[in-house]
């Protein structure tokens, strides 16, 4: 039988200091795990806080003042009043100005209608795409993917002066079909809305093919294999399973495409026409050219709005999914 010995744990002897100090350092050790911890969780939030948050609030409080000849160019929301007190000055005019002026109006709805077109152009061509990757062999898909990143390595600017040398008058698309008798004379692709789609297809379908291909890799092909041996055809096998499985990834792509494509500004700016403008143009040129900060913040406070509705219906449509997976 152990006798413990009564200097066990009393503070003042060998071993209770010993225990004492144990004790501080394990203290301490869960101190510092628990301090990375917040510190690595907590870096994401202040990055989104500095970034994100900071300059919404600063754009939302510039959309609610008048336009100034000054530096800045926008009266003050607030000031202090001679007698100490608070008073804020909200103005709603840059906001009546984007229902009343056609060219915002026009900017919105030509700028939601290219993208969602875009988005549906992308698909077409990225689901094919991604579908031929997620069924080839492990070292054909390995040079198809890279193939499908490639682009990301050269600078965007240049991709799309690049297509602005082949849709020119006097481009490669041009003199291929004059050379091969297709057509009579050069036809004007340039400064055009089928410019517009061209470059935003080619730029964004990258954006489609890889989260559609994610999720077909990731599905369970002994469902499809279920499906032939009950007599599906393919047609139907796709219909019926591959489909409904890779409707996350359609889901996902759709939104990673028509988000930014309605904002987009480089692309009409480069190939489309200034008769037909998006709403990054406009937005562009109420900033840089008009100087006009409190009416350009508010069309980017509406932009915004515009964008995060089918981002809630996504969110919706994940919880639905989740709790119907529960």
């Amino acid at each position: 039988m152990t006798v413990e010995s009564p200097a066990d744990g009393v503070p003042g002897t060998a071993a209770g200091d010993r225990s004492a100090g144990g004790d501080l350092a394990a203290r301490i050790g869960r101190w510092v795990t628990e301090g990375w911890r917040s510190l690595i969780v907590g870096i994401p939030y202040l990055w989104l806080l500095l970034f994100f948050l900071v300059p919404f609030l600063i754009i939302l409080k510039i959309s609610f003042a008048l336009s100034l000849i000054a530096r800045p160019p926008y009266t003050p929301l607030w000031e202090w009043g001679s007698d100490g007190s608070l008073m804020i000055e909200l103005h709603f005019l840059n906001y009546r100005y984007l229902i009343e002026d056609a060219l915002y109006i026009v900017g919105y709805l030509n700028s939601l209608k290219i993208a969602a077109i875009s988005t549906v152009l992308c698909l077409i061509i990225g689901y094919p795409m991604a579908y031929g990757i997620a069924r080839s062999s492990p070292a054909t898909r390995n040079l198809l993917l890279l193939l499908v990143i490639l682009p990301f390595w050269t600078s965007f600017l240049l991709r799309i002066y690049a297509w602005m040398g082949l849709l020119n008058k006097q481009g490669v698309i041009n003199n291929v079909l004059v050379g091969l008798g297709i057509l009579d004379q050069p036809i004007t692709m340039m400064n055009t809305e089928f410019a517009v789609y061209v470059g935003i297809v080619y730029s964004y379908v990258p954006f489609m093919i890889l989260p559609i291909y994610v999720n077909l890799e990731k599905m369970d092909m002994s469902l499809v294999e279920a499906a032939m041996d009950l007599g599906s055809r393919p047609f139907r096998v796709f219909r019926d399973v591959t489909l409904p499985l890779s409707l996350p990834g359609i889901v996902a792509g759709s939104l990673l495409v028509f988000i930014p494509a309605t904002g987009e500004y480089v692309i009409p700016a480069l190939l489309g026409s200034p008769s037909n403008p998006m709403i990054g143009r406009v937005l562009f040129d109420e900033f840089y050219t008009n100087r006009d900060w409190p009416v350009a913040s508010a069309v980017a406070i509406v932009l915004l709005m515009l964008l995060v509705i089918p981002i809630l219906f996504f969110q919706h449509y994940q919880m639905k999914q989740s709790e119907a997976g529960k």
